[in-house]
């Protein structure tokens, strides 16, 4: 059995979102169930072969170095900035 640890994060229009949970539902299929079938599909269609991890003695690639790691900015104090909002100077 393939692993699913790996998460895809996606933001939708509220309405779509309850409309396809609603239609998963009569289908009686999770959300994550048709979205995993999509990705399979699309792959496919485009003749892009993958190995599941999980299902060979390969281990599945780190989390940590197939995401980039990118830094946060720091918020700059209100003090930063003269009457206009521009940056002051030195």
């Amino acid at each position: 059995m393939e692993l699913k640890t790996a998460r895809l994060t996606l933001l939708i229009d509220p309405n779509k979102k309850a409309a396809f949970e609603r239609l998963c539902a009569l289908q009686d299929r999770t959300a994550s169930q048709v979205v995993r079938q999509l990705i399979r599909d699309y792959l496919a269609q485009h003749g892009v072969a993958y190995t599941a991890a999980g299902t060979d003695d390969t281990p599945p690639p780190s989390t940590e170095t197939s995401r980039p790691k990118t830094r946060r900015r720091q918020a700059k104090s209100p003090q930063a900035f003269d009457a206009h909002g521009g940056r002051r100077r030195g």
